[in-house]
């Protein structure tokens, strides 16, 4: 019950030959990680466009209406 069967040897030399083998496929997947992760902070520092245009045009629209000009 220890001991490693011919399937647990077969699993586990195709999950490292999955994970290592090829060319640099584990350095690539953590490439395509970070660029996701650096779009994902740029989206969320730039304010949205969609809300901020319109509440440039109620505010021009206030300063057009406002009493006094």
């Amino acid at each position: 019950m220890g001991a490693l069967s011919i399937w647990h040897i077969l699993i586990l030399a195709i999950v490292a030959l999955l994970l290592f083998g090829g060319r640099g496929k584990i350095s690539d997947l953590m490439g395509d990680v970070a660029k996701g992760i650096r779009s994902f902070r740029k989206g969320l520092n730039e304010p949205d466009e969609e809300h901020a245009i319109p509440d440039r045009r109620e505010e021009a629209a206030k300063k057009d209406t406002a009493p006094g000009h």
